[in-house]
Order: C-alpha cells, then sequence, then structure tokens
C-alpha cells in the first residue's frame, strides 16, 4: 500500500425499512494491524460486523452519514434520483474525511454513474483521483467503510423498530410486506415515510392491499 487512501461505502440502499447510511474511512499502513478480519460487511455476521466496526472507529479517521427515512424521502422526491443522492451522500462523508486526513486517491464500489459523484467533489473543491470499481470491498478501505456502514445500519434500524414498538426487517422481501402492512394498520399511511424508502415498488403493493 501506499501512503494510504479513503475507501467509500454504503449500506441500507436495498432495505425498505432503516435509513441510508454512507460511509468514508482512511486506512494507511500504520492502521493494518488493527484491521484484521476486516472483510466485505455483506459476507460477515450482523455481531462481527458490529464488533469489528469498534475497532475502525478506534484506529481509523472516518465519517459516517445517516440519512433517517423521513429526510431520505425528503430527498429523494427533491433530487429524484437515487444515484445522485448516492453521490451527495458520498461526497460529503469523503470531504469530512479529507479535512481530518487529506489524500490523493479514494476508491468507491461502483453504482451506476461514477461521474456524478466525481463532480460532486470537484464541486466541494476537492481534487482528488476517484476509482469506482466493482466488487470495491476488496479493497481494504472500502471494506472497512463498509463495516462501518453496516453497523450503524443495523444499529439504527433497531432503534427505529424499537421507537415504532415493532421489529424492523431488513431486506424487502415477504417479512417486510407483512410488516409495512402491519405498521399502515397500526399507525396510518403517513407512518410509513417515518421507517421505510417511499420509493421502493413495496409501497405499492402495501397501499393498494
Amino acid at each position: 500500500m501506499d501512503e494510504g487512501h479513503v475507501g467509500v461505502d454504503e449500506s441500507g440502499k436495498g432495505d425498505y425499512f432503516g435509513p441510508l447510511v454512507i460511509a468514508a474511512c482512511f486506512v494507511g499502513p500504520e492502521h493494518l494491524a488493527e484491521l484484521e478480519g476486516v472483510r466485505d460487511s455483506k459476507s460477515m455476521a450482523d455481531s462481527v460486523a458490529v464488533k469489528l466496526a469498534a475497532a475502525i472507529r478506534r484506529t481509523c479517521p472516518h465519517k459516517v452519514v445517516t440519512i433517517r427515512p423521513s429526510r431520505y424521502n425528503e430527498l429523494y422526491r427533491e433530487i429524484g434520483n437515487l444515484n445522485r443522492l448516492l453521490a451527495w451522500g458520498h461526497a460529503r462523508s469523503i470531504e469530512e474525511v479529507l479535512a481530518q486526513r487529506p489524500a490523493t486517491l479514494v476508491i468507491s464500489d461502483q453504482f451506476a454513474d461514477p461521474a456524478v459523484l466525481q463532480r460532486r467533489l470537484f464541486e466541494l473543491g476537492r481534487r482528488v483521483e476517484l476509482r469506482s470499481m466493482v466488487r470495491g470491498e476488496r479493497d481494504i478501505a472500502v471494506a472497512a467503510a463498509s463495516v462501518l456502514a453496516r453497523a450503524e445500519f443495523l444499529r439504527r434500524l433497531k432503534e427505529l423498530g424499537e421507537e415504532f414498538g415493532i421489529g424492523l426487517p431488513k431486506g424487502a422481501g415477504p417479512q417486510v410486506l407483512e410488516v409495512a402492512k402491519r405498521i399502515v394498520r397500526e399507525r396510518g399511511e403517513d407512518s410509513l415515510a417515518q421507517v421505510a424508502k417511499l420509493h421502493f415498488k413495496t409501497t405499492q403493493t402495501v397501499l393498494a392491499g
């Protein structure tokens, strides 16, 4: 590894319930010894991600941006495009990490239009090389960011469920649909905006039912 670089990744993008969480993390040679076991968070149990995230937070310069469902839905209406929303969140987290630890290279997992993120970084005055990689979590900094984002998503999802008095499942499958229908029955349609990403097709199915 060179002098170090920033990795960025997100969690919650494919989950109907809960926030969108984006994390950026700087990893340099001096951090590697403390990051043993860090890999793509999608390949590990939730409990492992939570434990590793604590070690990453102690070790590496990082920033976690959490967009609660209510705010997510507002931003989605304003921006109208998930990739632009992702670019906004990625740029914000990257900028804050670069303020802590300057770097010339940022690596992200690939999403539809990385040029949008590059433009956003330029608008913020950040002249960095951006590499958008398929399976970017193979990079240690992206893997660390993915673990931070996953752990924070899990924490916020649990808190949101406790706030509403119902366990909120991950993903967008049949169990999610049943819980969403229950929330509408017990709390009304407007309550969905507080816990769910409304642009998912799940919303149409719930309200049609």
